[in-house]
């Protein structure tokens, strides 16, 4: 059951991502300007939340040693990406379809411009932060964790171009919920370190 509430946690911000990609504009306009705006409001708190599905499976302290510096360049890239992909949300998201609404001319180019600057570097500090992810897992829990980290990192390549739009940025977002549900399962099985040390017990009793 934890598993299974764990999952669920780690899905839903990419899967709620997926069902707004729905709705998404396709182009900003005077007529979906308000819609535009309006939709990166409510998804403000989404899109850092996409972090739950590496921060969760590296939960708890980390050690003085690769593993833990490791842990701590995850965390810096998940932090990262939250911080600069808001600022993509605020900017391109709000800022510009606020604009677009107005009709004032020459803004939302550069409003854009400067948001993918933002997104790309949130995207990137992703990547980091899955690579990051992966190699700790995979230490801890061997290759079953590969499956996991392969399509997560597949879906940040996809991120950097698509946001949420339909149709690839709706199927990044179902990959990511894919990825980190594997990542979740697959660090939920015994440890290989664990594993070596009570077999090693069970020979020398």
């Amino acid at each position: 059951m934890r598993t299974l509430r764990t999952t669920a946690l780690v899905t839903a911000p990419p899967l709620l991502l997926a069902v707004a990609g729905l709705t998404h504009p396709r182009h900003l306009t005077a007529a979906t300007a308000d819609h535009w705006a309006e939709l990166h409001i409510v998804l403000l708190p989404a899109f850092p939340l996409l972090v739950l599905g590496l921060l969760l499976p590296l939960w708890g302290r980390p050690g003085r040693d690769v593993e833990g510096a490791l842990t701590v360049l995850a965390w810096a890239g998940c932090f990262c990406y939250a911080a600069y992909y808001t600022g993509l949300d605020a900017v391109a998201g709000i800022g510009a379809g606020t604009a677009a609404g107005t009709g004032v001319r020459g803004v939302v180019g550069r409003l854009f411009a400067t948001g993918n600057d933002l997104g790309l570097t949130g995207v990137y500090a992703l990547a980091v932060a899955t690579l990051a992810t992966g190699l700790v897992l995979l230490r801890r829990h061997g290759a079953r964790v590969l499956p996991g980290v392969v399509v997560v990192l597949g879906a940040c390549w996809s991120f950097a171009e698509s946001h949420i739009f339909w149709p690839q940025g709706v199927l990044t977002m179902l990959g990511f919920a894919v990825g980190f549900g594997l990542l979740v399962v697959a660090s939920r099985t015994g440890g290989v370190r664990r594993t070596r040390a009570t077999a090693g017990s069970l020979t020398n009793s």
